[in-house]
């Protein structure tokens, strides 16, 4: 699949970058997107909710009152969770959420997700360019000029770019990653992908091992 190459004015260059079919016009696998994000959501969790149960709260444990004759019901310790100051009972404690997911798979979610972007017209090529200062305003410029200022965008680099990336940073609506660190997730979250023309083949050697 062949498909133009811009430059950061949104204007064609007269290039065409090479889009292989195994990679961006495969038949998508819902399963195995939906597989991998949930995976990417997962490992977001940190893991370490924890609240005190009524073993573990600092208090006196003698009986607060006597067992019979009260007209209440019976009560053995101030640390029961049913008085104020109490433990918690099934309180969170702390948990890993990391889940194992092949790489087969992983490598198929990534595909079907730029699969996906592509059936919907949704990847743009652009020449590789750089900013000789980090300006969030510059950035902005390439965006506007490629009409996306206004929409998630993510784009992709061959290689780390540390102005491009610091130049995005303050921006919310947009991501910029290299090609070995995409994920379905990003993929997904975002309206339109953006490769660097650098960028390309590395993405697709990596998701052809």
């Amino acid at each position: 699949m062949k498909v133009a190459v811009l430059d950061i004015k949104g204007k064609e260059t007269g290039r065409k970058a090479d889009l292989s079919d195994d990679v961006f016009a495969i038949e998508p696998n819902e399963h195995a997107v939906y597989l991998d994000v949930k995976q990417y959501l997962a490992h977001q969790r940190q893991g370490t909710h924890k609240a005190k149960e009524r073993a573990e709260i600092a208090g006196s444990t003698r009986k607060i009152k006597k067992q019979k004759g009260t007209g209440t019901a019976r009560a053995g310790s101030i640390k029961s969770p049913i008085f104020r100051g109490g433990g918690r009972i099934f309180g969170p404690r702390p948990k890993d959420y990391t889940q194992k997911l092949n790489k087969n798979v992983k490598r198929l979610a990534r595909k079907s997700a730029l699969s996906i972007k592509s059936k919907n017209k949704a990847i743009l090529v652009v020449e590789d360019f750089n900013f000789e200062t980090p300006k969030t305003k510059d950035f902005v410029q390439v965006l506007k000029s490629l009409g996306l200022e206004n929409k998630k965008s993510l784009v992709v680099l061959g290689d780390s770019n540390n102005s491009v990336y610091l130049s995005s940073r303050n921006f919310s609506r947009s991501e910029v990653v290299t090609s070995s660190e995409i994920s379905t997730y990003k993929i997904m979250n975002a309206n339109n992908v953006i490769l660097c023309e650098g960028a390309v083949d590395g993405l697709i050697a990596n998701l052809n091992k």
